[in-house]
């Protein structure tokens, strides 16, 4: 018995020690260095960067496209999200998924489809041009007007997701007796369903607004060609400027861009935490206001709205990456395939970049796998404060936005310990690193919800019943976990597999990731291949999501059969 609270104190320290590690350290490393100057510790860095206009020219239009894209994100989001919770539109579920496909797709390849589609020499500029007879720009995507549309049509998912699942659990009779009570529908909406549903909204929005701040991919691809920068770009800039103080300028832009992302994560916090809908509750999912008549033009437009904002897009980035030159008309005799076959055959550093992306996500997932799940489980067994905090230092990295992490493990791994260089600064391996430092939360929290719904209970019966520790694991715990296991395997692996942030900082000569050759050929004019490229990443993704959906259909029916 005695030997019992020394192996939990073992245990304790042996998660505790790689999460001050892997998850505190290099937060740390990168706060020291915004502050270190050459006589020592001061505030010369940040006051010589926070005197430089440009910082604030990047701190306003961070703010304005993550703030205005936000509204963008509300509106679309809870709009949908009210109609398929309340109404009784049709075919919900195609809706539910195209719905989510902006979210599914890499941002950076959605924001390349969007220039092939509302570009100076996109889609919808030459059709109007065709329509008019002479050239006629509608709308130009590239700058800050491009940044803050693209952005709220990528974020809108997560606004439509928080708040479907709050109005399903808001009791219908709530609204069944303010009507009763003479109340018009307008009113039992802003009375009764809005003040419910607030919070959940509130988190979407912040959400949304979070995300816009850790975006890379959409301003690189529309702002840095029109000279706009944010705080995600001029981080970058600095760091591939190098210089004798790029590290520490990038840094206390870091940590400037670290500081409004945590404060709107706590504001998130706080309000999913007043939330005054039960999560508890059953989901009401039965129809509280038919459309009528009006069902119909409902319908029209939500479909023409999903097909202009998503299916548009894609077909014309694909419409690109078959034509012979990028500006040629769309006809067969200009169709060719040359350009997958050269990404896929003679481009050496896409075959490279395919296979250190799929090395690097299947490794990540891996990893993420076994440690998530076993740390998920050592957190319920061993409920403690220090469990607690230690959870949230885990997902500390990817409440931080990518740059920020990016730039942090730059710091920490090409020296962790004075007079100890590992070797893994400028190779795959510090990607890899960086992979599951950022995403392992997202395991910790699929293995948790899987282990909760399990109970304690049954292991106990195994363990009464004679079962040894690993016989409980293969043959009763690990089928019972799979589920949440395998979904936040899936979601690590098509996160890390599309990753473009954390990678524009990391990669070197022969660490180039499917993310980065697509930047480096938009970068270098060459349309057509990163097109190409971004059309079978997109095809890949669509593939991995049907296979998904089949694999929990069949799991499903085993588990109800």
């Amino acid at each position: 018995m005695a030997a019992a609270p020394k192996l939990k104190e073992a245990a304790t320290w042996l998660v505790l020690v790689p999460v001050a590690f892997f998850f505190v350290y290099p937060l740390l490393k990168l706060l020291l260095l915004s502050v270190k100057t050459d006589e020592g510790i001061g505030w010369g860095t940040f006051a010589e960067m926070l005197a430089d206009a440009r910082t604030w020219t990047a701190v306003v239009n961070s703010l304005s496209a993550a703030g205005i894209s936000t509204l963008i994100s509300l509106a679309i989001g809870v709009s949908l999200a009210w109609l398929c919770a309340y109404t009784d539109i049709r075919w919900k579920g195609a809706i539910h998924v195209c719905a989510l496909l902006p979210l599914l797709i890499p941002s950076y390849v959605m924001t390349l489809a969007w220039t092939q589609m509302a570009g100076p020499a996109g889609v919808l500029n030459r059709a109007a041009s065709w329509l008019v007879g002479t050239p006629v720009e509608l709308w130009n995507v590239y700058g800050l007007d491009g940044i803050i549309v693209v952005m709220g049509l990528s974020h809108y998912p997560l606004v439509y997701m928080l708040t479907l699942s709050v109005l399903y659990r808001i009791p219908k009779e709530l609204e069944w007796a303010a009507r009763s009570s003479g109340a018009h529908s307008r009113t039992v909406f802003w009375q009764v369903t809005l003040p419910l549903a607030l919070p959940g909204i509130a988190g979407g929005g912040l959400l949304a607004f979070i995300s816009g701040l850790d975006n890379f991919g959409i301003p690189a691809f529309l702002g840095i060609p029109e000279g706009i920068a944010v705080l995600s770009t001029l981080i970058y800039e600095q760091v591939i400027g190098f210089g004798p103080s790029a590290f520490a300028r990038a840094s206390v832009l870091s940590i400037l861009l670290g500081m409004i992302a945590l404060a709107g994560t706590g504001l998130q916090w706080l309000l999913l935490r007043k939330s005054r809908v039960d999560q508890t509750s059953a989901e009401d999912r039965s129809v509280r206001r038919p459309l009528g008549k009006r069902k119909s033009w409902v319908e029209a437009a939500v479909w023409l709205f999903l097909v202009v904002t998503s299916f548009l897009p894609l077909l014309s980035m694909a419409s690109t990456a078959f034509i012979k030159a990028y500006g040629l008309p769309f006809i067969s005799e200009n169709l060719t395939l040359k350009h997958f076959l050269f990404v896929l055959r003679d481009h050496a550093g896409t075959r490279e970049a395919i296979s250190n992306s799929l090395m690097l996500a299947s490794l990540a997932g891996a990893l993420c796998l076994v440690v998530g799940t076993l740390f998920a489980y050592w957190r319920i067994q061993r409920p403690s404060p220090l469990g607690k905090a230690m959870e949230g230092a885990v997902s500390l990295p990817y409440a931080l936005p990518g740059m920020v992490i990016g730039l942090a493990m730059i710091l920490t791994w090409i020296e962790p310990i004075p007079g100890w260089q590992p070797g893994v600064y400028g190779t795959v391996w510090l990607i890899l690193i960086a992979y599951v430092t950022r995403f392992l939360i997202l395991q910790v929290k699929s293995s948790t919800v899987s282990i909760m719904q399990v109970g304690r209970e049954v292991e106990e019966a195994a363990r009464i019943s004679g079962g040894r520790f690993w016989t409980r694991w293969s043959r009763i715990l690990l089928p019972l976990y799979a589920p949440g296991m395998l979904t936040g395997l899936f979601l690590v692996f098509l996160t890390a597999f599309t990753e473009l942030t954390i990678s524009s900082l990391l990669w070197s000569s022969g660490a180039q990731t499917i993310g980065v050759v697509i930047f480096g050929f938009e970068q270098a004019g060459s349309t057509t291949l990163s097109t190409a490229l971004s059309t079978m990443i997109v095809a890949v993704i669509l593939l991995l999501l049907a296979a998904g959906g089949l694999w929990k259909r069949y799991w499903q029916r085993r588990v109800e059969g």
